[in-house]
């Protein structure tokens, strides 16, 4: 069958929607998304529709995937973030969220009668993830900057101590991007006496770079972790949402079941995969290396320790965690809000300094603010 082209009328509102993404992409320094990334390279795949169904270690009677890529991006993550040697698996998720909810899945697999602790400065979409495993939790106070509170944390397992203890930890909450510490966390389980416990990192935002930066921040295996999910789209840059959760073998071996369908095993939430994302974050890592990603880290920080100190000098209260990339400040006027898809809570919003924003971006940003700070005197 020939193809057609589209209809010119058609062919229009594809150009307009273009057009309007273009224009927007230029102006977004309130989301953590990367938009630094060229994957020409790999356009020709676009042309296969690649499914990475199953298990990504298993083989499957389907071929047209990503397979064979996908379990060297897992081993990338599971070496940066120093999962056991003999004890690690792990696929690319559809982004952050579903990373969190198969860590969860793990856990209730484990500890049926489990409780969940997590901060009130949490993903809201956790609240979403415990709602649907259907899993007993309770809220724990956040400090001021968005880090879990440790003694309201310590109180509340401690009226709860008979059950089994699942910490939802964050590594960079949604507004502020702080970093819940697991070796303090564990601490306070030892100090109870908490035999039975499983923690979730949702390092959706922080997670890789957190590992690059010194001093490194407590979150990952060898800190007491037993999961941990990251974005994709987040720091590496992808034209599609993504992520990768990272769990212990040992774990994830109890929830497998064969399905002769597809002649592999049943481990991952989604059955089919997208098999592309994989590629994106290959050629990611394989372009920029470790010390590549170094750098984005580098810059990022150095980008955000620049805005903090070009909104102080205007008289506006902002702040950021320790090597954290997300400057808060209060929340502008409308306006501003709109043209730079600045999120808000409470009054307050944040820029998120992605490796694609630079000195320049947050010179325009403060232009802005300025010009309107002139208006209303």
């Amino acid at each position: 069958m020939d193809a057609k082209e589209l209809q010119a009328k058609d062919q229009e509102v594809l150009n307009n929607l273009l057009e309007k993404i273009k224009e927007q992409t230029d102006l977004f320094l309130g989301y953590p998304v990367s938009k630094d990334f060229d994957y020409q390279a790999l356009a020709d795949f676009l042309k296969y529709p690649m499914n990475n169904l199953g298990d990504p270690f298993v083989t499957s009677t389907y071929g047209v995937g990503s397979r064979e890529l996908e379990k060297e991006v897992v081993k990338f993550f599971a070496e940066l973030f120093r999962a056991p040697a003999d004890n690690w698996w792990g696929y690319v998720t559809n982004g952050g969220s579903e990373g969190n909810l198969y860590g969860l899945y793990l856990a209730r697999e484990l500890y049926p009668k489990g409780m969940v602790y997590y901060s009130e400065a949490t993903h809201y979409s956790v609240q979403k993830n415990l709602h649907l495993l259907n899993m007993g939790n309770i809220v724990v106070r956040s400090q001021e900057n968005g880090e879990i509170d440790y003694e309201d944390l310590e109180h509340t397992i401690r009226m709860n101590r008979h059950m089994p203890v699942i910490i939802m930890a964050n590594i960079g909450t949604t507004m502020t991007e702080a970093r819940d510490d697991v070796a303090k966390i564990k601490t306070i389980l030892k100090k109870l006496a908490i035999q039975h416990y499983y923690i979730h990192a949702d390092a959706a935002l922080s997670g890789t770079y957190s590992a690059l930066i010194e001093p490194r921040p407590a979150f990952d295996f060898e800190d007491g972790t037993d999961s941990i999910a990251i974005s994709g789209h987040k720091f590496f840059g992808s034209p599609m949402p993504c992520g990768v959760v990272v769990a212990k073998k040992s774990n994830r071996d109890r929830i497998a079941r064969s399905v002769a369908y597809i002649g592999s095993v049943d481990t991952t939430i989604t059955g089919s995969r997208n098999g592309h994302s994989p590629l994106f974050l290959w050629h990611t890592i394989k372009r920029l290396g470790i010390e590549g990603l170094k750098d984005r880290a580098m810059h990022s920080l150095a980008t955000a320790a620049y805005t903090e100190e070009k909104l102080k000098e205007m008289g506006i209260a902002a702040w950021r965690n320790p090597n954290a990339i997300t400057v808060n400040f209060p929340t502008p006027s409308a306006p501003i809000c709109k043209k730079w898809q600045l999120a808000a809570e409470q009054g307050n919003s944040h820029i998120i300094c992605m490796p694609n924003v630079s000195e320049a971006h947050i010179d325009l940003f403060i232009n802005d603010l300025k010009a309107e700070m002139i208006l209303q005197d």
